[in-house]
């Protein structure tokens, strides 16, 4: 997902989209396609709008890593974002083109470093009734609340707690978004709520490191810690 604008980025969202901000000497978004295709992932979709010329540009057909990029362009053909499910329904042709296909979801503007997009997380996924797969994270300071809680079924519930944060990364099948027309403007939350409802939300907490790059003072403390990514180049 490199869609939105990165607001609390300013100034530096202004001439470049938040998921090509440089960390570690590459762009975010490419610490995401060097984990997917180490994998076994081989296809991905990047939906765009802000900006999103820059993203063919800079990542062009994704050979260079071992993968073949589909890029969703929201703003060209919607004028803008289509948010999170919105853009999930417009990507479906790609993310499902048989209509049953699993596909991963995670947000380009997040860093998970030594997580492996497990085909076998996928696998297993893909036999279970549940229509969607959350990794959770402990809460940063900025979203003290939280999102979900998990319970001893290992489903997802935004009743009791404690809540944990949804790391903007997790598996999902195409049913939720298959009603969506696309180029309908649609935030996820919606979507996750009628899967909690339905007892068919997974969630599982992420034990290892999670970082919500949303502000200039983020971006400049993990490009200062030289070892963030070092055991995954």
């Amino acid at each position: 997902m490199a869609a939105g604008r990165g607001e609390r980025m300013r100034p530096l969202t202004d001439t470049t989209p938040k998921p090509l901000l440089v960390v570690q000497g590459r762009p975010m978004i490419e610490w995401h396609l060097l984990a997917l295709a180490r994998a076994g992932v081989q296809e991905v979709v990047i939906n765009t709008a802000w900006l999103e010329e820059q993203f063919p540009a800079t990542l062009g057909d994704g050979s260079r890593f071992g993968l073949r990029l589909h890029y969703s362009h929201e703003g060209r053909d919607h004028g803008g974002a289509l948010e999170t499910a919105g853009g999930i329904a417009k990507a479906l042709p790609w993310l499902a083109p048989q209509g049953d296909e699993v596909f991963w979801v995670v947000s380009g503007d997040v860093l998970l470093p030594g997580f492996a997009f497990a085909a076998q997380d996928a696998e297993t996924f893909a036999a279970s009734d549940r229509v969607g797969e959350l990794w959770l994270t402990p809460n940063a300071p900025h979203h003290p609340n939280g999102d979900f809680a998990i319970t001893a079924e290992g489903l997802a519930t935004s009743q009791g707690g404690p809540k944990l944060t949804w790391a903007s990364v997790g598996l999902f099948k195409p049913q939720p978004f298959a009603h969506i027309l696309p180029g309908t403007r649609l935030a996820l939350r919606p979507i996750l709520e009628n899967a909690i409802a339905e007892g068919r939300l997974g969630a599982r907490r992420w034990q290892g490191r999670w970082t919500d790059v949303g502000r200039p003072e983020t971006l400049a403390a993990v490009n200062a810690e030289p070892s963030l990514y070092a055991a995954y180049v």
